[in-house]
């Protein structure tokens, strides 16, 4: 895999010509940046910039940005990746109230070369969500493991599935009791397919469920046409990701600006 022009072609199509990603968002390209405006339980940010072209002033654009999405009373991300310019770009964001979030490495895989012969462990079956029920299941699997709250992320789900037919949830059952969990977005036309909240619960980790799920949901996407799997990891994922055929092309941050209520 040549990264250099993959990540370009991820640049191209999943920032520069972004698409919402759940009812009620707008993608809008205002000047040097792409934002996405959303409900408030949706997911509100920048997506891309192009803040080192000559003639740009970065501390205003990202000014504005502050300005936009505080009229609409949001909470919103700039997604900063290691490529990104200008250089000092998250520096900027850190002087204009951004607070960072850990850093993840954006690893992405071809499908041809991916292990995709992966299966769940003895006494775990996979199965899809496709209704409210099994929305809570994983919602229930989110908060027991990350100890955050998935209310947000239930609306989040529940709109998805009602109106887009590329999102593919699944959850891991250990008997009756999920104890993993993650979704998919496949995005038309770009040949990318997101692999997004894989989670698993305390005392169900390092047996393979995670390992399991990612070849899964790979599994989907050849099936459905797509060439590229892409993951914004963790520390704790990407060993397991690298097994599977992934390659790290580039560090992905998220600077939170959070307005004054």
């Amino acid at each position: 895999m040549d990264h250099a022009a993959v990540l370009a072609l991820f640049d191209h199509h999943l920032r520069e010509k972004a698409r919402p990603d759940g009812p009620g968002a707008r993608v809008e390209r205002v000047g040097a940046v792409v934002r996405q405006s959303a409900p408030e339980h949706g997911w509100n940010g920048v997506l891309w910039s192009a803040l080192g072209t000559p003639g740009t002033d970065p501390d205003a654009v990202i000014a504005e940005q502050i300005a936009h999405f505080t009229r609409l009373g949001r909470e919103f991300e700039w997604k900063l990746y290691g490529h990104d310019r200008p250089a000092d770009l998250g520096r900027r964001l850190l002087a204009a109230g951004f607070v960072p979030e850990p850093d993840e490495t954006l690893m992405i895989a071809d499908t041809a070369r991916t292990a995709l012969d992966t299966e769940p462990p003895a006494g775990i079956r996979v199965v899809p969500v496709t209704d409210r029920a099994g929305v809570d299941l994983v919602a229930d699997v989110h908060e027991r493991a990350f100890g955050t709250d998935a209310s947000r992320l239930r609306r989040q789900l529940l709109d998805r599935l009602v109106d887009d037919p590329g999102t593919v949830v699944v959850v891991a059952l250990a008997g009756d009791e999920p104890v993993s969990s993650a979704r998919m977005e496949l995005v038309p036309g770009t040949g990318f397919a997101g692999l997004w909240g894989g989670g698993t619960v305390p005392g169900w980790r390092r047996r393979g469920i995670y390992r399991a799920l990612v070849a899964h949901r790979a599994r989907v996407a050849v099936d459905r046409g797509y060439r590229y799997l892409q993951v914004d990891a963790s520390g704790q994922s990407r060993p397991v990701l690298e097994r599977l055929g992934f390659a790290a092309l580039t560090t992905t941050t998220p600077y939170v600006y959070r307005p004054v209520r």
